[in-house]
């Protein structure tokens, strides 16, 4: 679902109890899960989300989903398109509460955001980066058809370390797509995002 207020306010414990917050770390972002004060931390997670709708144009947007388990807010996937309509690559940024993961619910959240970009939005490809030292996040690009494509420096809580990148092509995903997945909204969405 998108992430409306009222969604937000609905995962805000979430966020407020540290658990968004992963082992080892993701890359630094700009919702900030990892301020120590938990009102800080609600304040620029809420922020960051408040600056992605403000800041859509044709040449980068960030779409923020609320993930749902039985009607309960309990994580969020991103979409990120950085000059979309000239290369149609998307970038996916997820985030799942401690006490849900490894139970495959990351995996169905990547799925899903997939279908968005290729069957929805008509992504060439999409990309998606986590660190080395970080099996779970591998694992789920892995099982989602993703290939290696090489190492990137970036920080984490300041600190640099080396990111394994992942590659997903549109024929690659065409190979395993999902037909379980309904998409509502689309043609109101290319709009706002400036897509033919």
């Amino acid at each position: 679902m998108g992430a409306t207020d009222d969604l937000l306010g609905e995962l805000q414990h979430v966020v407020r109890e540290g658990k968004a917050t992963a082992d080892p770390a993701p890359y630094d972002d700009p919702m900030s899960l990892y301020e120590e004060d938990p009102n800080v931390r609600v304040r620029k997670w809420l922020q960051g989300v408040w600056r992605g709708r403000g800041s859509v144009t044709p040449d980068f947007w960030r779409l923020h989903f609320v993930v749902l388990v039985e009607g309960q807010p309990v994580g969020m996937q991103d979409l990120i398109g950085d000059q979309f309509n000239t290369f149609g690559t998307v970038v996916s940024f997820s985030w799942l509460s401690t006490d849900l993961r490894r139970q495959g619910i990351g995996t169905e959240m990547r799925h899903a955001i997939l279908h968005l970009a290729f069957a929805g939005l008509g992504a060439v490809e999409a990309a998606t980066e986590a660190f080395l030292d970080n099996p779970a996040s591998n694992a789920v690009s892995r099982a989602a058809g993703y290939h290696e494509n090489g190492v990137a420096w970036a920080t984490r809580r300041g600190e640099p370390g080396l990111m394994q990148r992942w590659r997903l092509t549109r024929d690659d995903w065409i190979g395993q797509q999902r037909h379980d997945i309904e998409l509502l909204g689309i043609t109101e969405c290319k709009e706002t995002l400036g897509l033919s």
